[in-house]
């Protein structure tokens, strides 16, 4: 039988699965975010022990694992900011383009944009970093396009 024909099993068929990739730089995290990551191996943990072993899903369970688990041993809980500056940690208002909006700044895993958490790696956090209330940045190749109106440090502002 020619070669072409021989078909071992379905493995070799099938897409690569390629380990989730990290974030570059240093893992820093709010102590929700540290509490998120802790609380997601452990429902990864639970979901490896009951998934069966011949079953496809449980190797992307292990994968998604790997990765949080990692995640967990390099993390990192960034100071407490003083709200003083906009630094990691902290809840911002600003106004952008006529806007104005709140944002808070914390760790790549806990980044969320549609309920206003963006990573300290995003670049409007970086044009952010280190103003303080009634500062100026520039943003996107705009002078002044960024004024910081309010600051307050994460846990203190309730949300």
């Amino acid at each position: 039988m020619s070669v072409a024909f021989r078909r071992e099993s379905d493995e070799e068929h099938l897409e690569p699965k390629f380990e989730l990739p990290l974030p570059p730089g240093a893992n820093l995290v709010t102590a929700r975010g540290r509490a998120m990551i802790s609380a997601k191996v452990a429902e990864l943990d639970a979901a490896l022990a009951a998934a069966a072993d011949d079953d496809p899903a449980r190797e992307v369970v292990k994968r998604d694992l790997r990765y949080w688990r990692a995640r967990e041993s390099t993390a990192k809980i960034a100071p407490e900011p003083t709200g003083e500056t906009v630094a990691f940690g902290t809840r911002v208002t600003y106004t952008l383009a006529g806007a104005t909006r709140t944002i808070a700044i914390v760790g790549s895993d806990e980044a969320d944009p549609a309920t206003d958490r963006i990573t300290f790696t995003a670049p409007l956090a970086r044009a952010m970093m280190g103003l303080s209330v009634g500062d100026y940045a520039d943003f996107n190749g705009q002078v002044d396009a960024i004024e910081i109106i309010e600051i307050s440090t994460i846990e203190h502002s309730g949300r």
